[in-house]
């Protein structure tokens, strides 16, 4: 079986850039993020971090805190079948990791993708979808910690890669993480 890659990270880290490089590499996504958007567009309501906030809790509450890796096992196995290289944009939860430990045993890898607190707040400020002020992005933080066993999975990442710099020096590691999995 193909390893199963999981990013995960704080919110401005770098996670899209780096979901971005992999696809560019052949990758198959697996978006768990696009599960709340698509509630969201079934239910016509405006894309904004308080419905998204909203959706996420109340799918977790639904399905309990593994919501997202038990609402895309189905995806990743078809994926897998078809002998895709897999990677899931956006693994936020410590259930959620034990949901998929539990289905793919030592084939789920953890790469966390982090970046200086300052510089995060600064991109989510810049960028031109879903911008976030620096307040709302330390409330998504506060909120991501305290409601969503989101440091787990970050604690336990089994690479940590680095991203304070250019994308070139994101990739250029990242390119260096892929060797050590896939050797």
């Amino acid at each position: 079986m193909n390893k199963v890659i999981a990013l995960t990270g704080m919110c401005g880290s770098g996670k899209s850039a780096a979901a971005a490089k992999l696809e560019e590499k052949g990758f198959a996504k697996v978006y768990f993020g696009g599960i709340t958007m698509n509630e969201l567009k079934k239910r016509g309501m405006e894309i904004s971090e308080s419905n998204e906030r909203m959706i996420r809790e109340e799918l977790r509450q639904k399905h309990g805190m593994a919501a997202f890796a038990l609402l895309s096992i189905s995806e990743i196995n078809r994926l897998l079948e078809n002998n895709k290289k897999v990677f899931i944009d956006g693994l936020y939860s410590w259930s959620e990791y034990r949901a998929l430990r539990e289905t793919y045993g030592e084939n789920i890898v953890l790469l966390e993708i982090f970046s200086d607190k300052n510089i995060r707040y600064d991109r989510l400020a810049q960028r031109k979808i879903r911008p976030l002020t620096r307040e709302q992005a330390a409330g998504r933080d506060i909120t991501e910690i305290e409601n969503i066993e989101k440091g787990g999975p970050i604690a336990f990442s089994d690479y940590k890669l680095e991203n304070n710099g250019s994308l070139t020096e994101l990739y250029r590691r990242l390119e260096k993480i892929l060797d050590l999995v896939y050797s």
